[in-house]
C-alpha cells in the first residue's frame, strides 16, 4: 500500500533534511519549493501526488502545510487512492528557524514576515483530521532527528 507523509512545520525547521534523510530512497519528494514560479501550485502539487499514487509510489509532501485546509486536499487525494496518510509534526522553534534561515543563500532563504505569517497559522495536526499516524520530529543536538510517536 502506497503512503502519503506530509511534514508539517515552520520554514528552515528541518523539513527537507528529514526527508532526505529518512525517506529519500523510499518516496517520491513532492514540493512546491521545486515549481516556486508556477501559476496554480497547489492544483500541480495536488496533480503530482496523485500521479504518483496512480503509479503506486509512496510519496512525501514537503511544504509547511501549517493548517487543515493545507493537508485536507492532500489527504483527500491519498483517500482517493487508497494510501495510508502520516503526519510528521515538527514543533515551532521561531528561534532556531530564524538561525538556519540565516545560513541558507540565493532563493532558499524566506524573508522573516514569511515565517511569522506561517507561524500565525501553523497547527498542530491530530488523529480527527484524518491522518492514521501521527509523529512528532525533533532534533538529537548531534546533527540527527528524534521521532516520536503521537
Amino acid at each position: 500500500m502506497a503512503e502519503v507523509v506530509i511534514l508539517i512545520g515552520l520554514q528552515a525547521s528541518g523539513k527537507t533534511t528529514f526527508f532526505r534523510r529518512e525517506f529519500a530512497s523510499t518516496h517520491v519528494h513532492v514540493s512546491k519549493d521545486t515549481f516556486p514560479n508556477a501559476k496554480r501550485r497547489q492544483a500541480r502539487q495536488l496533480r503530482m501526488l496523485a500521479e504518483a499514487l496512480e503509479d503506486g509510489l509512496s510519496v512525501v509532501v514537503d511544504n509547511t502545510n501549517p493548517s487543515p485546509e493545507e493537508w485536507a486536499p492532500l489527504i483527500e487525494v491519498a483517500r482517493q487512492h487508497g494510501a495510508s496518510v502520516a503526519g510528521y509534526w515538527f514543533p515551532p522553534d521561531p528561534a532556531g528557524s530564524l538561525d538556519r534561515n540565516a545560513l541558507r543563500k540565493g532563493k532558499t532563504r524566506v524573508l522573516e514576515v514569511g515565517l511569522y505569517a506561517t507561524l500565525k497559522r501553523l497547527r498542530r495536526p491530530g488523529a480527527e483530521d484524518g491522518f492514521d499516524e501521527l509523529y512528532t520530529v525533533g532534533f538529537d543536538g548531534e546533527g540527527g532527528f528524534v521521532v516520536e510517536r503521537g
